[in-house]
């Protein structure tokens, strides 16, 4: 399950870039209408499990494990494909959602805008 552009041999998650404390950031966008849902991180288990599917997972920061997206409220992100940015140090999933994404019951995480 990677992006188009790589086949699944060539993609080593060990050449991703992780950061400092070994999470690399990942943006959750619905397949179908291409709203981005929710950000967040991953460890390179969290990101082994999702490219095996069908859930997405996260690393929690605060909580120092791993998060199966959905485990506690039913709002499973359904992993359709896995894609990497050009620099090798984010993620892109794309996902259906079998719910909202956000904790506060919306769809997107996304749904304050910010004004001047």
């Amino acid at each position: 399950m990677i992006g188009e552009g790589d086949k699944a041999g060539e993609v080593d998650i060990n050449n991703l870039d992780f950061n400092e404390k070994g999470l690399i950031p990942a943006v959750v966008q619905d397949e179908d209408t291409g709203e981005v849902l929710m950000l967040g991180y991953m460890n390179k288990e969290a990101l082994r499990r999702t490219m095996d599917g069908p859930d997405v997972w996260f690393y929690s920061r605060s909580r120092q494990e791993l998060w199966h997206k959905g485990e506690t409220s039913g709002n499973y992100l359904k992993v359709k494909s896995v894609w990497k940015n050009c620099e090798d140090n984010s993620i892109l999933i794309k996902a259906h959602p079998t719910g909202p994404a956000c904790h506060t019951g919306n769809k997107t995480c996304f749904f304050r805008q910010l004004t001047r």
